[in-house]
């Protein structure tokens, strides 16, 4: 498939992401993927319901530390209110608590959110099938915990 050419429907990404602390290439290379496309992008908790029940993205990368309300606060209302809209929470560390509070909010995946953007944009698609989508790293640390 050329570089350039991209499938009849492409995957609806939101982004939220605290722009004090974001990579700035992230959404570039999310749509160098020829499925992906962010349609909209937050940089504060307080944008992102909204703009999930303007744009309809497929799915929602939502950083667990946005400034107003943070991904895990979101998760659980957008599972309501967008149900169609798969939520991915983005991590800069991963804690079991956290990964139980965002798995219990709904979210279909869990994420550290500087490893490759491959890895990322392959979550998304495996979140889009009903797969739950949690960093391995993390994962084991949970089975330590509950061991």
């Amino acid at each position: 498939m050329p570089p350039d050419h991209r499938p009849a429907r492409s995957v609806r990404l939101l982004l939220a992401e605290d722009t004090r602390t974001a990579r700035g290439g992230l959404p570039m290379l999310l749509e160098m993927e020829p499925d992906l496309k962010v349609v909209v992008r937050a940089s504060s908790g307080d944008q992102v319901v909204h703009a999930v029940l303007t744009h309809r993205p497929d799915v929602a990368l939502l950083d667990i530390d946005l400034p107003g309300r943070g991904g895990l606060d979101l998760a659980a209302e957008l599972t309501a209110q967008a149900p169609d809209c798969r939520v991915v929470i983005l991590a800069t560390a991963g804690r079991p608590e956290y990964l139980r509070r965002a798995l219990a909010a709904g979210a279909a995946g869990f994420l550290i959110k500087d490893g490759p953007v491959g890895e990322l944009a392959s979550a998304v698609r495996r979140v889009l099938t009903g797969e739950t989508v949690v960093d391995p790293a993390l994962a084991a640390a949970l089975r330590r915990d509950q061991g």
